[in-house]
């Protein structure tokens, strides 16, 4: 009867139309389990099509009262009506109102109003009375509308569209119009809240009203293909893969359940930011000189740390990017993996299946790699592979959380790792942060305040703060006065007097205090360079380095 019978009797199970019981046991039966559940329960298909109305918002009519006139017939061909099991029921010279069995067939959603050149008000019907009609009105009948979910889906609106459809595919248009980075689903107690993420910044962009949330959430765990409709007590994952006319985007879909219904998150994974080398990152000259020549190192450990959302990941792929070479052969262990790289064999791991980071890197050391990434250290089973990875004569990339880069060799050490290790494997720590850039259409000086000048160790009467620019707004940067992101980068490297350091057991702000004796820029050196360039504002800078202040 359905193509799609799982997503349906899930569907039903939720509405509390059957019991779960009844749906294995139809399952165990084998053959149509829609069938199996209107033969052995009471289940009837007037109910399953209140059920499909309600998950997809139509409304849901009994084509058996309704008295169709001849001409609202003939607005559809009969070979187009039995093709899509379409069947119009009224025509207000605007909207063509049309009865559909399964409104969760997304091919005759979205393909009915542009064949038949007209806008189109979608209701639901019972398969039943869809066939029915279809043979007694067009001579011909065929079984209940079917449901096929691809891999990709098309982001292009239409007028046509059933409402929640249409709605979620104009929510995903905007978001990429805006180059955010995450969207936000939030249910309040009395309405939905949008918010985007643009540039590290959540935006609300909408408020819906409550009684749509389980539309657009069923709709985006139907996208997604992995996702139980039925299941709303835990936390789920999927990813949703999108086409515009432009471009391919992957959507990593999370939802989590929270006091007033589940909450989903979709960060979005733009394929063209694979391109980014170093520069685009936001690196000076000086500094992504010193940076590629330790990431050409035959062995070692090279550390990303910084706090969530801070862009490690992208600097590791950066990286990737820079020595990628065919000579070389890279494995990467991932959780998960958020890219595909050409030429790289990506490993993501699978905890509940025990490929966990240890594993998967034990198992990566037989594959004789030269360079080794790791999505994050975590732990002390991971970290002791690390190190003897990069004493073995391997490169091995990772992340770490931690506030500024001399923490690294406390965090490591807290995890279990031996100073002497540390110190004979770790080649350098590369702490970092994101900062909105200015937008360069619409930037203009920007005179400092005295506070402005103390945080950023400026004298105002000398005037070597001539070049600060600060943020304005216009149409380019949507009034906001900035427009993507660059890094803050603090780069502690390790040679003898540091390892020598580190051996002797020094705190990390003792280390953090040589490392600066030494000539190493801080998070907020980096950003008073970047401040004098006209790259980001003072308040960008002193904001996100605030545990930066000394």
């Amino acid at each position: 009867m359905f193509s799609n019978e799982d997503y349906l009797a899930d569907l039903l199970v939720e509405a509390g139309a059957v019991a779960p019981d009844s749906v294995d046991q139809a399952r165990r039966k084998g053959g149509s389990v829609i069938e199996k559940l209107l033969g052995d329960t009471d289940l009837s298909e007037t109910t399953i099509c209140a059920v499909l109305a309600q998950n997809a918002g139509l409304e849901a009519i009994d084509l058996g009262q309704m008295a169709i006139p001849p001409e609202v017939v003939s607005a559809i061909p009969d070979d187009i009506a039995r093709r899509y099991k379409a069947i119009p029921i009224a025509d207000d010279g605007v909207y063509l109102t049309v009865a559909v069995a399964d409104p969760f067939d997304f091919e005759t959603m979205d393909s009915l109003p542009h064949v038949l050149g007209r806008e189109i008000n979608f209701v639901c019907a019972p398969v039943n009375a869809v066939n029915s009609f279809l043979k007694d009105f067009y001579g011909a009948t065929n079984s209940g509308g079917g449901m096929d979910f691809k891999g990709g889906h098309e982001v292009e609106a239409s007028d046509g569209d059933a409402p929640i459809i249409r709605l979620v595919q104009n929510l995903l248009v905007e978001a990429m119009k805006m180059r955010c980075s995450d969207i936000h689903i939030e249910p309040l107690e009395t309405s939905v809240r949008i918010r985007y993420r643009i540039d590290g910044k959540l935006v609300e962009v909408d408020n819906h009203p409550k009684k749509l949330l389980p539309a657009i959430i069923a709709r985006l765990k139907v996208m997604s293909g992995s996702m139980s409709i039925a299941e709303k007590r835990l936390p789920q994952d999927g990813r949703i893969q999108v086409k515009t006319a432009e471009k391919e985007i992957d959507l990593r879909v999370s939802s989590v359940p929270s006091n007033h219904g589940e909450s989903i998150v979709m960060r979005i994974l733009d394929k063209s930011a694979l391109v980014l080398g170093l520069p685009e990152l936001g690196f000076f000259s000086d500094d992504q000189a010193t940076f590629e020549n330790l990431i050409g190192l035959p062995d070692g450990i090279i550390l990303v740390t910084g706090p969530t959302g801070s862009g490690k990941t992208t600097t590791l792929y950066a990286c990737l990017n820079v020595i990628n070479k065919p000579d070389k052969k890279i494995i990467t262990v991932e959780d998960p993996v958020e890219y595909e790289l050409p030429g790289i064999n990506q490993v993501m791991v699978k905890t509940d299946i025990g490929m966990t980071f240890a594993a998967a890197l034990r198992a990566m050391l037989r594959q004789a790699p030269n360079i080794i990434m790791i999505g994050e250290i975590r732990d002390a089973e991971t970290a002791n592979i690390a190190i003897n990875a990069s004493l073995t004569g391997h490169l091995v990339l990772s992340t770490l959380h931690t506030n500024d880069a001399p923490s690294a060799v406390a965090r490591l050490a807290d995890i279990g790792i031996k100073r002497f290790l540390i110190a004979s494997a770790v080649r350098a720590v590369l702490a970092q942060r994101l900062v909105r850039k200015l937008c360069p259409v619409c930037k203009a000086p920007h005179l400092l305040t005295d506070k402005e000048a103390r945080a950023l160790r400026f004298d105002n009467r000398t005037g070597d703060s001539s070049g600060v620019m600060g943020p304005v707004g216009c149409d380019k940067c949507r009034g906001g006065g900035y427009r993507g992101r660059a890094g803050l980068f603090e780069l502690f490297q390790i040679d003898d007097e540091v390892r020598h350091m580190i051996n002797e057991n020094l705190t990390s702000s003792q280390l953090r205090r040589r490392a600066r004796e030494l000539g190493m820029r801080t998070l907020r050196d980096d950003g008073i360079r970047k401040v004098l360039a006209g790259m980001t504002s003072p308040e960008e800078v002193i904001h996100v380095t605030m545990a930066d202040a000394d």
